[in-house]
């Protein structure tokens, strides 16, 4: 009994300080990796359109951090910042992942299984082929989402340990880290944003740091933080808007990434398309830009050609077509604004490329430019170019160069039916051309379940059926339907021609080529002739046809030749401008007005109203913290918010006042006396007792006296402690 008495006391002048310091380490450890968190996902709102996976991985976010809080608020000890806490979050996250993504096959829907975790292995996969072959915003998929979510939910983890461990310094690089990645990957604009972001939290987490650590002097400490944490805000200010990665400093993502793959839908699909390049011509109109080639079919894909290179000085080789075949020439200087990738679009045939950088290459065997080192961004260049221009009655007496290629039946009885009146190879394809463009209808909003989205004969024999899509389609099918007649094809992946714009350089025009322009067509090579296009996808490009030699020969398509009616028909059409998709949004320059995204404005919005707001949500959780332990008697925390008030509006404090002295002045301020005893009493008795006694709800107090003094200044200075609250960065009252 003798000895009871010591610890009972060693118990409330020491044992409650530190309970308090864990509990507003821990709420404080809580809220900044919450925000953290967010500020990580943040960039990836520019790649990904927006939808529910935000939603989701925000929700895992919350999920996690409030399960590392609680564990640490009721565990405490030498556990509360060892691997329990870990153990827990994952335990919790893995169970949050299963019920909100795959709860079929989970026990209860929340227990992960054997089908859980083969599920989530698919999931993985096929997000891997989407950002592989997509381009940005990628759409938001089931997969997509999931992988974001677990992706999120492990960064959430380590960020969530790193910060209750006190790391600051660690945790600031994971966010840059991982933030950065949308950035870096697809060569996007700037966010500023995001850095503001960055800067912000990275302040906070230096304070937190170094605010609960003993072993670093408190004011120099706090010195050290605010600096760092200013000169990180004025980096990002002003050294990131002039950073050489794009005209526009939003963050929302536009810019695209070239894919020489037939995966174009979720491109094409983009809400709000955007300028891709400007080019300018000698021709009278625009010509086709050719990215790549596929010419090898495996039953369910095209494969891009992968020929030998060659240097740019030594040219693009040979040409496919003969003396008797003529020829026109133009000149055409493009330059890419919103494109990355590693091959520069050009059009068909090019003879002659100058002015990109070194280190691009020439594949000769499809005429295009490619380069392992380099990226097409910001790339400038002229090309030389050949239209072929054969009489209709040459290109009827040459024959396709032949393909041994086995097509299923129904493709191949269906290209049979269409061509039954046809004599000749030419006319042969000008028939199925005819027929796509008139009997099928143009349609972004075809069904991408069981793979119809591709351009496998599966695929293939389904779009003949429902004759509704888009290029990937009308092209796909078209090369199928050539093969089953013996005739060699491959599918070039590029762009349509762009849209005229009433700015001229000398005597040429200059177009822009916008984002929905993406474009997959079929070509057919002829012995003599070389490669000959064709356009069968319904209402868009340029419908090949060839004029009698009686007329001048050449092609409708001629680019010396006037331009006709724009109106798609069933034979070949003499326009030789890209026709617009009716239900696609139409690039600058157009009649019909653009529809504006908001989401991106919104977000933008949303993001920078978050930064402003931080200091005073995280002010207002500490004190909502503290009035909890008010509310238990905790007349320490009661005590210290009153304090935390002053501070935020700007009073002077000193520590060497004793509660009296500072309760006396609080009164004087127009705080209530009562109000004031209660609490300096409850204080007193905390600090001196030799043995704790319970003091009973001190919550109303608190909140009267705050009141109150929050009344005795000015609204500039009230609204100041509200937005920018001294407290968070003041050192603290011992």
């Amino acid at each position: 009994m003798f000895r009871a008495e010591p610890r009972a006391a060693g118990r409330t002048a020491v044992d409650y300080e530190r309970r308090m310091l864990r509990r507003d380490r821990t709420l404080a450890a809580a809220l900044l990796s919450a925000c953290a968190a967010i500020v990580l996902l943040w960039p990836y709102t520019s790649v990904v359109v927006a939808g529910p996976w935000s939603i989701l991985s925000v929700t895992v976010i919350v999920v996690i951090v409030a399960t590392g809080m609680l564990v640490r608020l009721i565990r405490g000890g030498r556990f509360a910042d060892g691997a329990l806490p870990i153990l827990a979050q994952l335990v919790v996250g893995a169970g949050a992942l299963t019920l909100l993504l795959v709860p079929q096959g989970a026990l209860l829907g929340i227990i992960p299984t054997g089908t859980t975790v083969s599920a989530f292995g698919r999931l993985a996969v096929q997000a891997l082929d989407e950002v592989r072959f997509g381009t940005a915003p990628l759409a938001d998929t089931p997969a997509l989402r999931a992988v974001l979510a677990v992706g999120f939910a492990l960064a959430t983890i380590l960020l969530d340990q790193l910060i209750s461990a006190r790391y600051a310094l660690p945790a600031i690089i994971l966010i840059t880290a991982i933030g950065a990645i949308p950035m870096i990957v697809t060569l996007g604009d700037a966010n500023v944003p995001w850095f503001v972001m960055l800067a912000v939290i990275s302040l906070f987490l230096l304070r937190h740091s170094v605010r609960h650590d003993e072993r670093h002097p408190r004011r120099a400490s706090v010195g050290l933080a605010v600096t760092t944490g200013a000169a990180a805000i004025a980096a990002a200010l002003v050294v990131t808007p002039v950073l050489p990665i794009s005209s526009t400093w939003v963050g929302v993502g536009t810019s695209t990434q070239l894919d020489p793959s037939l995966r174009l839908g979720e491109d094409l699909r983009r809400p709000t398309p955007f300028t891709v390049m400007t080019l300018a011509t000698s021709a009278a109109s625009a010509p086709y830009l050719r990215i790549a080639s596929l010419s090898e079919f495996d039953g369910s894909t095209w494969s891009p050609d992968d020929g030998d290179v060659q240097a740019v000085t030594d040219g693009f080789g040979d040409p496919d077509w003969t003396e008797q075949i003529e020829t026109v020439q133009s000149r055409t200087s493009i330059r890419i604004t919103g494109i990355s990738g590693s091959w520069l679009p050009v059009p068909y045939a090019a003879t002659k490329i100058v002015g990109m950088a070194s280190g691009w290459q020439i594949m000769p065997d499809n005429r295009t430019v490619t380069s392992a080192i380099r990226d097409a961004a910001d790339e400038d260049y002229t090309v030389t170019s050949e239209v072929v221009a054969p009489t209709l009655e040459q290109i009827q007496a040459t024959r396709a160069t032949p393909a041994d290629v086995e097509v299923p039946d129904f493709i191949a009885e269906t290209a049979r039916e269409v061509t039954s009146g046809a004599t000749n190879d030419y006319d042969r394809l000008i028939a199925m051309q005819s027929w796509f463009r008139s009997e099928f209808t143009y349609s972004l909003d075809a069904p991408v379940d069981g793979d119809f989205d591709g351009t496998g004969t599966d695929a293939v024999e389904e779009f003949l059926q429902v004759r509704s899509g888009y290029c990937i389609h009308f092209s796909g099918a078209f090369a199928l339907m050539a093969e089953a007649l013996d005739m060699q094809v491959r599918i070039v992946v590029g762009y349509l021609p762009g849209s005229m714009t009433d700015e001229k350089r000398g005597d040429e025009t200059i177009y822009t080529v916008s984002s929905d322009q993406l474009h997959a067509w079929p070509e057919v090579h002829f012995a003599g002739i070389g490669w000959v296009p064709f356009e069968p996808t319904a209402s868009l490009g340029n419908p090949t046809g060839f004029l009698p030699a009686n007329t001048g020969g050449g092609s409708v398509s001629d680019p010396t030749l006037p331009e006709p009616s724009a109106t798609p028909s069933s034979g070949p059409s003499t326009d030789p401008r890209a026709e617009q998709d009716p239900g696609a949004s139409q690039t600058p320059g157009g009649d019909s007005l653009r529809r504006v995204d908001p989401g991106p404005v919104v977000l933008v919005g949303a993001g920078i109203l978050f930064v402003l707001l931080v200091p005073m949500l995280v002010r207002l959780g500490v004190g909502a913290a503290r009035a909890g332990r008010a509310r238990r008697g905790d007349a320490a925390a009661a005590w210290q918010e009153v304090r935390a008030t002053l501070v935020d509006l700007g009073v002077s404090v000193s520590d060497a006042d004793t509660p009296r002295t500072r309760g006396a002045a609080l009164v004087e301020r127009g705080a209530d006396p009562a109000a004031v005893d209660a609490l300096v009493d409850a204080v007193e008795r905390s600090s001196y007792a030799r043995v704790a006694t319970a003091t009973g709800d001190l919550s109303r107090s608190v909140r009267r006296v705050t009141a109150q003094l929050r009344r005795s200044v000015d609204v500039r200075d009230r609204v100041t402690a509200r937005l920018l609250p001294r407290s968070l960065v003041a050192t603290r009252d011992r």
